[in-house]
């Protein structure tokens, strides 16, 4: 395993950390727990939660894990969690917060704290107002509760800088991987460049890596697939401090740290051939994450999303995606949707907590079209 200096803090970390947003939710926190003790004996040291992952379980995943570990005398590993600001929006509410998420992981300290998910700057300035959020966690820090207060973003690069100028953080942790790095790399060489940890989340971009690893074939080297690549441009990029991968096998842990243990680290030049292999249509992807799943339509709008994905990653043809609008594929996407991408009212809830900042209604409409030409090629 490979480790560096997390920015100013003096920690220093794992370049793979352990995401926990992917456990099998079939199988119990005990054997959920197994495999973060197994990352552990594998050196990573860096451990990624929040309240409510896995639905409410990923916290008490890693409370089981961790008892284990320090019942073993193993104390050498760093605890990343989370609170919103939209929740967390007083003082009182934040300590509590804090308090509750180190009960439940066994931990007498946080040592990453995260204003987490700030998707536009009035999430930012909410969590910075008098009374809020960051003085509760400024709070928490003086009782020795936290360690580094950190925050999680899904902004644009330009709004990253925003929130790092103001001098209030030690690290962020944004989305960022081989698919979308362009949209955010302005603020992670900004951030890299004035010693702030970075930490990089969905190095797979939601799944869609893995899927199409045929067609993203041409950004792999010689006998290494897209998924390799995802991960060693993740891992071997020094702009990056952290890659969190969330695992869902012993073997998965095992591929990840191999490739942070030949300790490939990608140039400036290597970084700038990426970026012209993808070309300007890959950065517009959805990567799954879920948040705009808010419509009150009840559309499935996430999976619309990653249906769209075939079009804007692969450049399909309207004629195409209205071919596959009743194939496999599209039926696993829309089939949780009580509403249709024609129902949208165009109300704009979903776009306003889209971490990607896509034009999900012009899509929505697209997809309606589709959808229509589709049932009238089936009925004819």
């Amino acid at each position: 395993m490979r480790y560096v200096e997390y920015g100013k803090t003096g920690k220093t970390v794992s370049v793979v950390g352990f995401g926990g947003l992917r456990f099998d939710l079939s199988k119990s926190n005990e054997e959920n727990a197994k495999l973060v003790t197994y990352a552990y004996d594998k050196g990573i040291n860096y451990f990624d939660t929040a309240p409510g992952y896995c639905d409410g379980r990923s916290e008490e995943i890693l409370g089981v894990a961790f008892r284990q570990l320090k019942k073993e005398g193993k104390t050498d590993f760093y605890v990343s969690t989370k609170g919103r600001p939209t929740v967390c929006d007083t003082v009182e509410k934040t300590v509590a917060s804090v308090k509750k998420s180190l009960e439940t992981l066994g931990v007498d300290k946080i040592d990453f704290y995260h204003v987490w998910c700030i998707r536009k700057m009035e999430h930012y300035n909410l969590a910075m107002k008098p009374g809020g959020q960051y003085e509760g966690l400024l709070k928490c820090k003086e009782e020795g509760l936290i360690d580094h207060i950190v925050f999680s973003s899904h902004q644009p690069g330009d709004e990253v800088l925003q929130v790092l100028d103001d001098n209030k953080f030690e690290g962020v942790t944004m989305g960022i991987n081989l698919l979308n790095f362009p949209y955010r790399w302005k603020g992670v060489e900004y951030a890299y460049n004035k010693n702030y940890g970075v930490v990089a989340m969905n190095p797979l971009n939601g799944g869609a890596i893995p899927q199409h690893k045929d067609s993203l074939s041409f950004l792999a080297k010689e006998n290494e697939t897209a998924i390799d690549a995802a991960l060693r441009f993740n891992i071997g990029s020094p702009q990056i401090t952290i890659s969190l991968i969330g695992f869902g096998s012993f073997s998965d842990i095992d591929h990840a740290c191999n490739i942070a243990d030949e300790n490939e680290v990608y140039s400036d030049e290597d970084i700038e051939n990426i970026k012209n292999k993808l070309g300007e249509h890959m950065n517009a992807t959805c990567s799954g994450c879920g948040y705009c799943k808010v419509c009150p339509q009840d559309i499935n709008t996430p999976a619309y999303m990653l249906l769209y994905n075939e079009k804007q990653m692969f450049k399909k043809s309207d004629e195409q995606m209205i071919d596959e609008i009743y194939g496999l594929e599209c039926w696993n996407y829309s089939m949780n949707s009580q509403g249709k991408a024609a129902d949208c009212i165009e109300c704009g809830q979903c776009e306003s907590e889209c971490t990607q900042h896509l034009p999900i209604i012009d899509r929505l409409k697209e997809i309606a079209n589709w959808e229509e030409k589709g049932v009238n090629n089936v009925t004819v």
